[in-house]
């Protein structure tokens, strides 16, 4: 039973896990709800996301995990432990103590981390990038524990399986983890499962919904009859010397001239603000 268990676990690995699912559903759906919340839904989303293209809406998670650090945060480390995950469960992290498993384990366990810190220390800041990369090492020893001490299974096809197959249930007795470990390994999973189904999804869902724009808000001169006048856009894409962009006060795409970006992102009240 126990070995059944692991290896359903191992095969969950292998496809992403709880993380990998959620990732997908907010790649989709995120996107899609910042629009809609920000110029008011209905056919105005639909003119916004024909004028941009529906392969270039990745902007609008772009744009929000580029200016909302807390968000980002929370996507690096998810997406470090997707990652890590799907790499541990076939055969990336080595078992046995010897020097070279050592190195192996350890360089797998630190690149990761440390590259999503640094992007997150370019974005948000030095404090921001350090609690990422910490984070992102906490929440995937678990996996290093239960991998190095044989508890899940090898992928199938394992070149070394056939030869120690006859030495797996000594090797697993011998490598058992103390209580503590199995407690910390515990831990470590239920703080990486709340943090992907709930804290994620509802962290992502509050900044589609805060009432701030996804992209570059700019004063440029619009063209109304024969006479143009200043107004406020949201930038959708560039075009010659202009920007093509949606219009707050006239709620429609138009094409903007002498463009000046504003600080603020602000285009109308939060969700539960309204």
């Amino acid at each position: 039973m126990a070995r059944g268990t692991a290896e359903g676990r191992t095969e969950l690995d292998r496809k992403g896990g709880a993380g990998h699912t959620v990732l997908l559903a907010l790649l989709a759906a995120v996107p899609l709800v910042k629009v809609a919340w920000t110029v008011g839904g209905g056919s105005h989303t639909r003119e916004v996301v024909t004028t941009m293209g529906v392969p270039n809406l990745g902007e609008v998670l772009v744009g929000m995990v580029t200016t909302r650090p807390l968000l980002g945060s929370l996507v690096a480390v998810v997406t470090s432990r997707v990652v890590f995950a799907l790499f541990a469960a076939r055969g990336a992290v080595p078992s046995g103590r010897s020097a070279g498993a050592v190195a192996r384990t350890v360089a797998l366990t630190l690149v990761n981390p440390l590259a999503m810190g640094v992007l997150c220390w370019v974005f948000y800041g030095p404090w921001w990038g350090l609690a990422v990369a910490l984070a992102s090492l906490l929440l995937r020893q678990g996996l290093v524990l239960e991998y190095r001490a044989g508890r899940h299974p090898r992928p199938p096809g394992h070149p070394h399986d056939d030869a120690r197959a006859e030495h797996r249930a000594e090797r697993q007795a011998a490598a058992a983890p103390a209580p503590w470990r199995l407690r910390l390994v515990a831990a470590e999973q239920w703080a990486a499962l709340l943090l992907t189904v709930l804290v994620l999804p509802v962290t992502a869902f509050a900044a589609a919904l805060d009432g701030l724009a996804w992209d570059t808000v700019l004063r440029c001169e619009v063209a109304v009859g024969a006479h143009s006048e200043p107004s406020r856009l949201i930038e959708l894409h560039r075009e010659g010397n202009g920007v093509v962009g949606w219009d707050l006060h006239a709620q429609e795409v138009v094409n903007g001239l002498g463009c000046v970006k504003e600080e603020s992102l602000r285009v109308r009240p939060a969700w539960w603000d309204s």
